[in-house]
């Protein structure tokens, strides 16, 4: 069985003119264990939302997500935060960090969400992102890619079984996009998490071994217009 596997999924967002636009349309999608993807594709064309289903963020029309053998469709919402909160970490494009909470905090109250909380734990994620010395450091006290850091550090502290990465260099520079890029991958080998990166830059997507073209996996190959009923 595949760690994660996907089937005829399917998504569509309603305008406010009252028609329903298909943004996701993936027959299949599968990975293994361990296994590091990145998705390449222009902005827009639906990766985001692809990773937020996965993420159990957002509910599809219609398809399967099996990760691990467990079902997103078959969650209620209760065991979808659960899943989240243990065997998913998220790496935002704009970092999401809490800026009113230090660089500890933000992993802490990450590890709080999943029932525990280790200190220990969360400087020594701190010393191996090179940010020991600023653990009591707010966000904004820190440099774009120190952020970067941090926000990394925080979707890893649970080691997760699968980490999803959205747009993760897309405000970095060549140097820190490089170095985030090299601790991301060298942490998930290490901690044995399966890794799926999206971007629309050839550079980061040159650096995988495995590549997947958005635009061939979405079905979706241009706007998509269907009336549906108003409310």
């Amino acid at each position: 069985m595949h760690f994660l596997s996907v089937e005829n999924l399917h998504l569509s967002f309603r305008s406010p003119n009252g028609k329903s636009h298909s943004v996701v349309q993936v027959p299949a999608f599968s990975m293994e264990h361990n296994q590091q993807i990145a998705i390449k594709g222009p902005s827009g064309s639906g990766k985001t939302t692809f990773l937020h289903m996965l993420a159990g963020v957002l509910t599809p029309d219609s398809g399967q997500i099996l990760i691990d053998g467990q079902s997103l469709g078959a969650m209620n919402e209760s065991d979808r935060d659960q899943l989240r909160s243990g065997t998913i970490g998220y790496i935002f494009q704009s970092f999401n960090l809490l800026n009113g909470f230090s660089c500890m905090e933000n992993l802490l109250l990450a590890m709080s969400l999943n029932g525990s909380s280790n200190f220990d734990r969360a400087r020594s994620l701190l010393d191996k992102v090179g940010l020991g010395d600023r653990k009591d450091h707010l966000p904004g006290q820190l440099s774009i890619g120190q952020q970067q850091r941090v926000a990394i550090a925080r979707a890893l502290i649970n080691r997760p079984k699968l980490v999803l990465a959205d747009e993760p260099t897309g405000n970095l520079d060549p140097s820190n996009t490089d170095r985030s890029l090299e601790l991301l991958c060298s942490l998930c080998k290490e901690w044995e998490s399966a890794l799926i990166l999206v971007s629309h830059d050839p550079r980061v997507i040159g650096k995988f071994e495995h590549q997947i073209d958005w635009e061939e996996l979405n079905q979706v190959k241009e706007p998509e217009e269907v009336e549906v009923e108003k409310l």
